[in-house]
C-alpha cells in the first residue's frame, strides 16, 4: 500500500473527528484522560507529517480547556495512571510556546509519578483502588511520560523508573512458553482472576500488549545510549513483538481480541490492537531492531485494517474497536462491546499510519 494512501486515511480520520467533536467535548467529557491522550497523540504525529495547523490548534485547545491560568490540571484523578498519560501532549506545546502553565502541569504529573503507589516489589499500582495490581496498560499510561520528562528536564530517576517498571512487568507477566505477556498481575493473589501461585491473570489481551510495545519503543526514543536499562528494554520489546507476530491471522493480517485463541468461540479480529502492533513493527524495523520479514507483517496488518475502513454520513469509520476493558477471563474479553471511531481505535489507527509513513 503506498505511503500516501495511509496518510490520506489519517487525514480523513482526523478531519472526521474534528467535525464530530469540539476539542473541549472529546469524551470522557471534561476529563484529563488517556482516551483523549492516545487519540491526540496520533493526531500530533499526523500534524508532524502534514504541518496542518488545524491539528495542532485542536490539541492545544483540548489541553487549554483542562489547564487553568495557573497551570493546574482540572478534572483528573492523579491516583490512576490513566489520568496521567495525556501529559505527553504537554511537551510539544511547551517546546513551541514556552507557556509556563504547561511546565507547571508537567511538574505536577512528574510529582505524582515520583510518589505513585507501589507494591512491595516496587511495581506501580494501576489505580489507587486496584491495590497491588499491575496492568500492562500502565506502561503506556505512566512510563512514556516518565521517559519524556527525564529527557526534557534531566530527571534521570524517572528514566530509571520507566525502565524498572518495564522489567518488573515483564518478570511478572511474561509466559515462558509463548513469550506473550498476561494482561495483569496481582501481588496479593486475591483477585478472582489471579492465579494463586503466580498472581497472573489468565489471558493474553491484544490491546494491552499493544500498549506495551508502543510504550517501550517510545521510551527507547528517550533513553540515553548508555542507560543501564536500555538493553533490557530492547530485548523485552523485540521479544514480545516476535512472539506476537506468530499469532497474526494469515488471511486478514489482523490480530484477535484474545490473540492466542483465534479459533476460540466468540473470538474476533480487533482493530486497535492490530494498529498498535503494526505501528510497533513499523517502528522497530525503522530503528533497526527487527528485520524485513516483520516489516512485511506490519504492511499486511495495515492493508488489513485499511480494507475494513468505510465512510458514513459523518466521514471515515474505524470499527471493531474494543471498548475500555478491565481484567478477566476469556469470556470477559470476547464479550466486551465494540465501537466505531472510539478514541482508543482512532488514536491507534493514527499511530499506525504515522509509523507506516
Amino acid at each position: 500500500m503506498p505511503d500516501n494512501i495511509l496518510l490520506a486515511h489519517a487525514r480523513d480520520a482526523c478531519d472526521t473527528m474534528l467535525r464530530r467533536f469540539r476539542p473541549e467535548d472529546l469524551p470522557p467529557l471534561k476529563h484529563f484522560h488517556y482516551h483523549q491522550g492516545v487519540f491526540l497523540s496520533g493526531m500530533h504525529k499526523t500534524y508532524q507529517i502534514t504541518g496542518d495547523e488545524r491539528y495542532y490548534d485542536y490539541i492545544k485547545d483540548w489541553i487549554d480547556s483542562l489547564i487553568d491560568p495557573y497551570g493546574n490540571i482540572t478534572h483528573f484523578n492523579p491516583g490512576q495512571l490513566d489520568d496521567l498519560q495525556p501529559g505527553i501532549l504537554l511537551f510539544p506545546l511547551y517546546e513551541r510556546t514556552g507557556d509556563p502553565r504547561y511546565k507547571t502541569a508537567m511538574d505536577t504529573i512528574a510529582y505524582y509519578l515520583r510518589h505513585f503507589a507501589k507494591n512491595p516489589d516496587g511495581g506501580f499500582w494501576h489505580k489507587a483502588w486496584d491495590r497491588n495490581q499491575m496492568w500492562l496498560d500502565g506502561l503506556y499510561m505512566g512510563g512514556v511520560f516518565c521517559a519524556m520528562y527525564a529527557r526534557a528536564f534531566g530527571a534521570s530517576e524517572l528514566m530509571d523508573s520507566a525502565a524498572f517498571q518495564a522489567m518488573e512487568m515483564e518478570r511478572r507477566t511474561r509466559d515462558e512458553s509463548t513469550g506473550l505477556w498476561y494482561h495483569a498481575y496481582d501481588y496479593d493473589r486475591r483477585q478472582p482472576w489471579a492465579d494463586r501461585e503466580t498472581g497472573r491473570s489468565p489471558e493474553f489481551w491484544g490491546r494491552a500488549m499493544g500498549w506495551v510495545t508502543v510504550a517501550l519503543l517510545d521510551e527507547l526514543d528517550c533513553a540515553p545510549e548508555d542507560h543501564p536499562g536500555r538493553s533490557g528494554m530492547v530485548r523485552a520489546v523485540t521479544g514480545l513483538l516476535r512472539s506476537v507476530s506468530r499469532y497474526q491471522d494469515g488471511g486478514s493480517g489482523l490480530w484477535y481480541q484474545v490473540i492466542d485463541k483465534g479459533g476460540g468461540p466468540g473470538n474476533w479480529l480487533e482493530s486497535s490492537c492490530t494498529c498498535l502492533f503494526a505501528a510497533s513493527l513499523f517502528k522497530a524495523a525503522r530503528l533497526g531492531l527487527l528485520d524485513a520479514p516483520y516489516l512485511d507483517q506490519a504492511r499486511k496488518a495495515a492493508r488489513g485494517v485499511a480494507s475494513r475502513l468505510y465512510h458514513d454520513d459523518n466521514g471515515l469509520v474505524v470499527d471493531n474497536i474494543c471498548v475500555g476493558t478491565g481484567v478477566g477471563d476469556y469470556n470477559h474479553y470476547i464479550n466486551r462491546p465494540t465501537s466505531r471511531n472510539d478514541l482508543h481505535g482512532v488514536g491507534a489507527f493514527l499511530l499506525m499510519c504515522a509509523e507506516a509513513y
